[in-house]
């Protein structure tokens, strides 16, 4: 079986933000050896890291046309399905594959977040 792990960072700081700089060094370096570790396991492959909620495009169709909003998709009733990994020329393009999830068109959405590295 193959499961997908949706990690939320609960109240650790995000990385990039001006709370990060409240993690020690030490602690910083030790979240850093802990992933490395996970990424070494032979049974599991990582996604890329997202990039800040604040930063996310998020892409619907309605009666046949593509509304993107800006920033994260909000509805507490809604579950995380999975994710894509696109390599595309720039938004637009990330967004006009967006468009095509069904997802975007049946009362979901989807969340478009440049891919970023914080380590």
């Amino acid at each position: 079986m193959q499961f997908v792990l949706v990690i939320h960072h609960g109240s650790y700081p995000l990385p990039g933000t001006p709370q990060a700089e409240s993690v020690s060094e030490e602690e910083r370096k030790s979240a850093y050896a802990d992933w490395a570790a996970l990424n070494g396991m032979e049974n599991v492959a990582g996604g890329p890291p997202l990039g800040l909620p604040q930063h996310a495009t998020t892409v619907r169709v309605e009666n046949g046309s593509t509304v993107t909003t800006a920033g994260p998709y909000r509805d507490a009733e809604s579950a995380v399905g999975g994710f894509l990994v696109v390599d595309a020329e720039d938004l637009d393009a990330a967004v006009a594959i967006a468009s095509r999830v069904p997802q975007a068109r049946l009362g979901g959405a989807v969340e478009v977040r440049q891919s970023a590295t914080y380590w």
